[in-house]
């Protein structure tokens, strides 16, 4: 069993986030534990709670990773599209491709839970970087839009292309025929951008 001092705070953080991403690449977190996670790195759970505060921090902290991933890959796919509308089409389908490629991470970032705890601000600054991308987009596309009417549609937006891509990596669309998640999401953008634009 490794000793606190075996490893720098930095080094302990980076190896079990490294620990819990493995596991996560073929199983999802619910079976997961801090007991577990702490014998696979050979130190005591206690150890953990003293660098991240609770198991529930250290999730989240392989949450914000997952999202900074997501972000990461987002960005390089925006570089090389210069058309809003393009972008927009380009940042759904990334992220169905993302959540079908990384399904136990995926589905960890959406069921985690502060359990009434307040959501840390490196968190939150997270996913109003993630949701702002996609505000920005919109408002690029018609400017004349209030910032009120912006984000909403960037929620229903988003809430539809979630939806479709629950379904879709969950495989429970319940057809007899095969639907291919992402023509769905072309189907949802195509119509309600008109709208949008048009409106």
């Amino acid at each position: 069993m490794a000793r606190r001092n075996d490893h720098s705070r930095e080094e302990l953080v980076e190896m079990t986030l490294n620990c819990v991403e493995k596991y996560l690449d073929t199983q999802p977190y619910h079976a997961l534990s801090l007991r577990k996670i702490a014998a696979e790195i050979g130190y005591v759970p206690s150890t953990l709670v003293n660098v991240f505060g609770s198991y529930n921090i250290l999730l989240l902290h392989v949450v914000a990773r997952t999202l900074d991933d997501l972000r990461h890959q987002a960005q390089q796919k925006l570089t090389d599209t210069s058309n809003c509308r393009d972008a927009l089409f380009t940042l759904a389908h990334l992220y169905l491709e993302f959540a079908s490629k990384n399904p136990y991470r995926w589905q960890l970032v959406f069921e985690h839970s502060m359990k009434g705890d307040k959501l840390p601000d490196w968190q939150s600054d997270r996913i109003q970087s993630m949701t702002g991308m996609l505000e920005s987009l919109l408002k690029r596309l018609s400017p004349t839009k209030s910032d009120e009417e912006v984000v909403e549609a960037s929620r229903v937006l988003w809430a539809g292309v979630h939806g479709i891509t629950l379904l879709a990596v969950d495989d429970k669309f319940f057809t007899s025929v095969p639907v291919n998640g992402a023509e769905l999401i072309d189907n949802l953008l195509t119509g309600y951008l008109k709208s949008w634009i048009d409106a």
